[in-house]
């Protein structure tokens, strides 16, 4: 198989982060370019960083680039008003989905939220649903939607009412079973493993993946081959 090119977005996150590292460690990807804000920490030969304006990607040549993984995303908290955070969740998420398709990107991975509905009555949730929708209709060849619950991991910020609902979450996730297991809390490390593996497939059309889709994707990309 030809090596790939990934291009990746909210690579500074906990979930963007992982996907970073995996992909560079990734021998089917010769090339991983990340589309951010700020620097990643992250340093590697097969990585390029390009720091940008998400208020004016458009205005950016757009990047060859087979696969584009989408991460980002904040709080109403940090984001400091519903404005701020859906220019964020939303407007900078689907920017970054119709610059990857501008530079020939075929598939398309967005960690979203389990629960997310266009027609919600929760803003966070109906803004999830909603970039959902906006990127399936896009003409990706693939559109694979990740809808993690509580994500494990370590944050280089503290986020104190996840924080609390985490801790829940983990003490009581024995009763989430048959169609509540998708609510048990994941390490952003398998959220991160489920899409290149998944993206790797290379199935064509719309997916969805819940909790114990990415746990299994997960499991097969670290299973040794043979």
């Amino acid at each position: 198989m030809p090596q790939r090119t990934a291009l990746i977005a909210g690579a500074t996150g906990l979930v963007g982060s992982l996907c970073l590292k995996q992909l560079l460690d990734d021998p089917a990807y010769a090339q991983v370019i990340s589309i951010s804000r700020r620097q990643a920490s992250e340093s590697h030969p097969k990585l390029i960083q390009k720091l940008v304006d998400f208020d004016n990607l458009s205005q950016l040549a757009p990047i060859a680039a087979n696969d584009a993984f989408c991460a980002l995303g904040t709080t109403n908290a940090k984001a400091g008003s519903r404005e701020a955070y859906r220019k964020i969740d939303f407007g900078y998420s689907k920017a970054f989905a119709e610059f990857a398709l501008a530079g020939g990107a075929q598939q398309f991975a967005l960690v979203s939220s389990v629960g997310a509905n266009a027609r919600s009555r929760t803003f966070y949730l109906r803004t999830k649903g909603e970039l959902e929708e906006a990127v399936a209709a896009l003409p990706f060849r693939s559109v694979h939607i990740f809808q993690p619950s509580f994500l494990m991991g370590s944050r280089t910020e503290q986020r104190a009412g996840e924080g609390i609902g985490l801790a829940l979450a983990k003490a009581f996730q024995f009763a989430f079973i048959g169609s509540s297991s998708k609510y048990r809390p994941i390490p952003a490390s398998m959220v991160a493993a489920a899409m290149i593996a998944t993206v790797k497939r290379a199935a064509p059309g719309r997916h969805t993946y819940l909790f114990h889709d990415m746990q299994a994707l997960a499991k097969q990309s670290t299973a040794p081959a043979g």
